[in-house]
């Protein structure tokens, strides 16, 4: 049985794969980016967590981390369309359906990144906090 930490994540993953561009979780940046662009998921760290003795609840505030990836010549709005798209994908449901206390992103910090030979990428990681708490942190 998946632990609520991978059941959280394996919802924002799938959560992600139902936009156009291509959503991966945990891959390294392929040669090509596809049109839609590409999102890839970091599972990144729960953190510290807050402690509640009575009843034993652990409270994390799990930093994940989208890495949001265009390519092309029209490559500014393809990627505020990506952003976009991951922010009206988390705001239609803050909750994951119910596996987690709230989702919130944090704003993207995009830089255009020059490929030998082909047009450049605009990229940027988009912070993605998971509010979640578990009765063992290790469940």
């Amino acid at each position: 049985m998946p632990s609520t930490r991978e059941t959280i994540l394996a919802a924002l993953h799938a959560r992600l794969s139902a936009l156009p561009a291509t959503a991966l979780r945990g891959e390294v940046l392929p040669e090509r980016v596809p049109a839609a662009g590409l999102l890839i998921l970091r599972d990144g760290g729960p953190g510290e967590p807050e402690v509640t003795l009575s009843p034993l609840h652990y409270h994390y505030q799990h930093r994940a981390e989208i890495e949001a990836v265009v390519q092309g010549a029209n490559r500014d709005t393809g990627f505020d369309t990506l952003c976009a798209g991951v922010g009206a994908a988390l705001a239609a449901d803050r909750t994951l359906g119910g596996l987690c206390d709230w989702v919130e992103a944090e704003a993207p910090q995009p830089v255009d990144l020059p490929v030998d030979g082909a047009a450049s990428l605009k990229a940027a990681v988009i912070p993605v906090i998971l509010h979640y708490s578990v009765p063992d942190p290790l469940g």
